[in-house]
């Protein structure tokens, strides 16, 4: 299993807690020192489609200038711009055996991973 986030996001924190308590064995990438390929956003928006993993909630999005934000007409564009500024990714992304998940909820972390 691999997760992807920030070590200083609080929702990843929580995440990682749960997968520690409950003994889930992971693979943990940092977007902020290792990046994100186009090749992985690309699979995740063939999965799941780009607007489940764009964090329009987030601070990095309301920072972006309005040009910016207007710019993102296509998929293209959009994941080009996660590519950028990995921070907009909605996280942590869990990937398991064809499982795929953005953020955190006991719920689904409980059926999907023990």
């Amino acid at each position: 299993m691999k997760v992807y986030g920030i070590t200083n996001c609080n929702t990843v924190k929580k995440a990682l807690d749960w997968l520690k308590a409950n003994n889930v064995a992971y693979e943990f990438q940092d977007f902020k020192k290792l990046g994100v390929s186009a090749e992985k956003l690309a699979e995740w928006d063939a999965k799941a489609g780009y607007e489940k993993f764009l964090n329009k909630q987030g601070l990095t999005w309301k920072q972006l200038d309005p040009e910016v934000k207007e710019s993102i007409k296509t998929k293209e564009d959009a994941l080009a711009l996660l590519q950028q500024k990995t921070s907009m990714i909605k996280r942590p992304v869990i990937e398991k055996d064809g499982f795929l998940f953005f953020g955190f909820d006991e719920g689904v972390y409980s059926k999907e991973l023990l």
